[in-house]
């Protein structure tokens, strides 16, 4: 069964995250990801482009939730991954790769969005946040 998305930003669930951190290197795909996120509900939402970027915000303020985009320009945003569940924060990982090989074992059980996704797919990965893998 498929999650609807409330077109009524007053009828959203009240659990979605406060603050969300997107990693993602494309600014096209980064906005899109901004804007639907915040029609969701979430009050903040910060974009890194790079692993360095997303250390640094993580290290200024830690998120309550991550979508990380695996593949970045020349990196992999797997540090950034291992950060973050140093500090017990959840998140979910955002690819366009096929199949299981790109991930590293420890990462098996956290969820994966395959781009390209749904608005509702999103919307369930946020709606469950708190589910995420959070250690």
């Amino acid at each position: 069964m498929k999650p609807v998305v409330p077109d009524n930003p007053a009828a959203m669930p009240a659990d979605m995250p406060g603050d969300v951190l997107i990693v993602e290197d494309d600014v096209i795909i980064a906005l899109d990801f901004e804007q639907t996120v915040a029609e969701f509900g979430v009050t903040s939402v910060r974009i890194a482009s790079s692993v360095a970027e997303a250390l640094a915000l993580i290290a200024e303020y830690p998120p309550d939730f991550a979508l990380l985009d695996i593949g970045l320009s020349e990196e992999k945003s797997f540090a950034v991954a291992r950060r973050l569940a140093a500090l017990k924060i959840p998140f979910a990982f955002v690819t366009g790769y096929s199949g299981d090989r790109a991930f590293p074992p420890e990462y098996s059980d956290r969820p994966k969005l395959s781009k390209p996704f749904s608005r509702d797919e999103l919307f369930a990965i946020l709606s469950d946040w708190r589910s995420c893998g959070a250690g």
